[in-house]
């Protein structure tokens, strides 16, 4: 079975790790990334064509669950 396993596979396997706190780096990181996000989202939205664009497709969307919702109740 080691035939398969390098050594470093093996060493990894079963050494062990001090304790650190990764947790808050991975917080801090998702704190980074919506930030950069809601960037992005406040550059797009000042573009009147992506504004346009993105007002059509929820329109059209909105428009898809209404039409869902109104022939399942039996509106429609």
């Amino acid at each position: 079975m080691n035939a398969l396993m390098n050594d470093f596979d093996i060493k990894n396997a079963t050494e062990t790790t001090p304790q650190r706190w990764e947790g808050f780096s991975e917080i801090d990181q998702a704190i980074h990334e919506n930030r950069l996000l809601a960037y992005r989202l406040r550059k797009s939205w000042a573009d009147p064509w992506s504004r346009r664009l993105t007002t059509g497709v929820l329109l059209v969307i909105a428009a898809g669950f209404a039409f869902l919702a109104g022939t399942s109740l039996g509106f429609f």
